[in-house]
This record gives structure tokens, sequence and C-alpha cells, in this order.
């Protein structure tokens, strides 16, 4: 998982609010979350939102079906890789690392909100991401 999702399904306001409610509460098995993904989420939420909607996402970790991944030494190579190949984007450390824990776990699917950035990367491991949630009509 990327930020986008994790803040959308705690910020009800957010127009993808309800897609990203609908994907936590469909997908039944593990959901993976870097670390680096879960510590921007949880800036956005202290710096945007305040203290009660991140304390929420802290309750949500603890709870729900994310799993927290750490980076992994290997990963950080990686992350460089990709951040240098795609700095046109740019890519970031944090989406770099949700690319490169793909990768080490073989996972297919990345929901995210960043579909420019995440529909550009060719992963290692297949042709391309599968991305959730489904587009809105409007995007």
């Amino acid at each position: 998982m990327d930020t986008g999702p994790l803040f959308a399904f705690v910020d009800r306001d957010d127009p993808a609010h309800e897609r990203c409610e609908a994907l936590l509460a469909s997908e039944t098995g593990r959901l993976v979350v870097p670390m680096l993904a879960i510590a921007e989420v949880a800036h956005f939420l202290e710096t945007r939102l305040g203290i009660d909607d991140e304390l929420r996402f802290l309750a949500d970790l603890t709870v729900a079906n994310l799993a927290p991944e750490a980076v992994h030494p290997a990963d950080w190579f990686r992350i460089s890789n990709l951040v240098e190949r795609y700095s046109d984007l740019p890519l970031g450390i944090v989406d770099a690392s949700v690319v490169a824990a793909a990768e080490r776990l073989g996972i297919r699917r990345i929901a995210t909100l960043d579909r420019r950035h995440f529909s550009i990367v060719r992963p290692s491991h297949v042709e391309a991401f599968e991305l959730l949630p489904d587009e809105l009509e409007s995007e």
C-alpha cells in the first residue's frame, strides 16, 4: 500500500475516501504497508488533519489487516536506483520503497492513488503493477 489510500481512508472529506474505505474493507489478506509510507501518512495526518485522525490511524494499524513492512538493507540500493531512474517524475523515496518491497515480496497489486507514477514504473518481477482501487469516472 502506498500513502494515498491510507490517508484517504482516514480523511472522510477526501474525494477518494469511499473507494479506499471499500478497498480496505474488501481485502481479506494482509495489506503490506512499507514503514516509509506509514511515516508519510502519519506526517500528513498530523499536519493536515490533526492528532485525533493520527491516533485513529495508529489504532487502525493495531487492529486492521495492515502489515507494516520494514525497509530491508538490500531495499536501499533498489530505492536509490529507482529514484535515480525515475527522477523525471520524480518518483521519490516513499514510492520507491513501495516498489522495492513489492518486488522483494513478489507483490503484483499496489493500492495507490498515484496512478501516474505507478503506471510508468516497470518492476523487476512483473511487466506492470495492477493498481487499486479502480479509478473514478472523472480521473
